[in-house]
């Protein structure tokens, strides 16, 4: 297994693994927030919270009694104050793309990752600093070997890795690089990868997507592909092109060694009947968690349709419980919002997470909701955003709903999803749900409305309520899959980590009505 061999071989230490599986949860977050705390003491952010008296408090744990074990969390969130991306950039990141030095974290930003996510119309600037790129690429190794749990042939590591994102090539701000984080993770890949990594570092180059898909098509009879790398839509779409150049049935006649896709930005059981049209045999499915603020989590073992949570991977986690109490209804958490460190957590209920990192945010909320299935190996999956849900009228509709939904549809109707998004809407006096679809195969919007409507009501107790009183209406418009496809295009956001939002609310909502009229 030469990728594997070759880590070792370069003497790859295991420990931060082996920590992982024999350390508690609790312990090894401890100890990366008093990392975190001791690296960013003397930043402008830390000598403002007085980061040094929550280290001290940390010293002192193991003289404190057992119930009193948090006594160094309770003064860090007492002390530091929860930010969202608008709030950090105005009070403090601003002040890193102006070249300043020791803001939030050490020294200067070189990078900043542009983002805007599914609900926000310009970009983020995320920064990416040394400390992350490191923790990143030592957690992306930590996966690579974790897949001596996959029953993988041997030979397939000794073949190509198709890494699918954005362009290569930053925009040099002055001060400052920016651009697609993958593009800034496959700019400074290892020397030694270099033998494994498509398309290259002169494809990867490319920033018009449909030239580089261009190029990838022309180059794909010449590689031996054994994974390929990205978000579900555009992995789907740059396969299809391929499998249309050459004429061939599926992609494993171009690619015979394909074995794995690693995927992540949305949940693919929406996708997987569609992908799995493309491929000649059957493939394993690795998921990931890679966003701009850090490499939260990936699949560990095959059999678990869940994430482990890298608790030592540069990142403090504090969990929110999702909840009316916590959280307003257009999904902005509410002054004095319960958090939780890891081991006060349960089992099947959702959180948002909050981030204290070492790119430098703090307490920073990501706007994901995640679900915990086995606390003991923080084992976790992505139930939704915090503002990618519906509740008009009690309904609590989630993103993890609508996929559950969508692709039980799909087994029972035979065809084929690739997008799709949903608005709430007045309706007379109360409410009512309309369904965006984004499909080529031909269906009867009625039934797809029918069976959507009655699975999410075998799915979820609330929606049935409103069912019956205020959620009057469910109707289903269909759309070709291009016209997504398009809208994303038109927002600037075609290919590497760009994403359809599932869930339409107020100016995007707007705009989508009006695009989708002169279709």
């Amino acid at each position: 297994m030469a990728i594997i061999g070759s880590l070792l071989q370069r003497g790859i230490k295991l420990s931060k693994s082996i920590e992982q599986e024999k350390k508690s949860p609790f312990s090894l977050q401890r100890k990366e927030l008093k990392k975190l705390l001791k690296k960013a003491e003397f930043t402008h952010f830390g000598l403002k919270y007085k980061f040094s008296e929550t280290l001290r408090s940390l010293g002192l744990i193991s003289k404190l009694k057992n119930k009193s074990k948090n006594a160094f969390y309770e003064q860090f969130k007492q002390t530091v104050p929860v930010y969202n991306y608008n709030k950090i950039y105005d009070e403090w990141w601003h002040l890193c793309l102006q070249g300043e030095e020791d803001v939030c974290w050490p020294g200067k930003v070189k990078y900043f990752a542009l983002s805007s996510g599914t609900s926000e119309a310009s970009s983020k600037h995320i920064p990416i600093t040394n400390s992350m790129v490191k923790a990143i690429r030592k957690t992306g190794l930590r996966q690579i070997l974790a897949l001596k749990n996959y029953q993988f042939k041997p030979e397939v590591f000794e073949k190509g890795i198709l890494m699918l994102g954005g362009s290569t090539k930053l925009n040099d701000r002055g001060h400052y690089f920016e651009g697609d984080l993958s593009g800034i993770n496959a700019g400074q890949i290892p020397l030694w990868f270099n033998r494994f990594y498509k398309p290259g570092k002169k494809i990867a180059n490319e920033q018009d997507w449909n030239k580089k898909l261009d190029k990838i098509t022309l180059a794909a009879k010449d590689w031996d592909i054994a994974f390929v790398v990205g978000v579900p839509a555009w992995i789907q779409i740059m396969i299809e092109r391929i499998i249309k150049h050459y004429k061939v049935n599926n992609i494993h006649e171009i690619w015979p060694n394909l074995s794995g896709f690693c995927h992540g930005g949305v949940a693919f059981e929406p996708y997987k009947k569609g992908f799995e049209q493309l491929l000649g045999k059957p493939i394993q499915y690795i998921e990931t968690y890679l966003a701009s603020e850090g490499f939260i989590a990936f699949q560990v073992k095959p059999e678990n349709k869940s994430m482990r949570l890298m608790l030592n991977g540069g990142i403090f986690y504090e969990f929110v419980p999702f909840t009316e109490e916590n959280f307003d209804e257009e999904g902005n958490m509410r002054e004095g919002a319960q958090t939780l460190m890891i081991h006060e957590v349960e089992e099947n209920k959702d959180y948002a997470l909050l981030l204290s990192t070492c790119a430098g945010a703090w307490r920073y909320l990501i706007g994901d909701t995640i679900r915990f299935v086995d606390k003991k190996q923080s084992e976790i999956i992505i139930s939704g955003r915090t503002k990618h849900f519906i509740s008009l009228c009690g309904e609590h509709l989630s993103v993890d709903n609508m996929n559950n939904a969508i692709q039980l549809v799909c087994e029972e109707l035979n065809i084929v999803i690739n997008e799709f998004s949903v608005a709430g809407v007045p309706y007379d006096t109360l409410f009512a749900h309309e369904w965006y679809i984004g499909t080529d195969d031909a269906v009867d919007p009625k039934i797809l409305a029918e069976k959507i409507d009655g699975y999410l009501k075998n799915l979820n107790d609330d929606y049935v309520t409103e069912r019956l009183h205020a959620l009057k209406q469910v109707t289903v418009k269909t759309l070709p899959i291009h016209v997504f496809h398009d809208w994303l295009r038109a927002k600037g956001k075609e290919g590497g980590q760009n994403k359809f939002p599932r869930v339409l609310k107020k100016t995007q909502y707007t705009e989508w009505k009006e695009f989708i009229n002169k279709y």
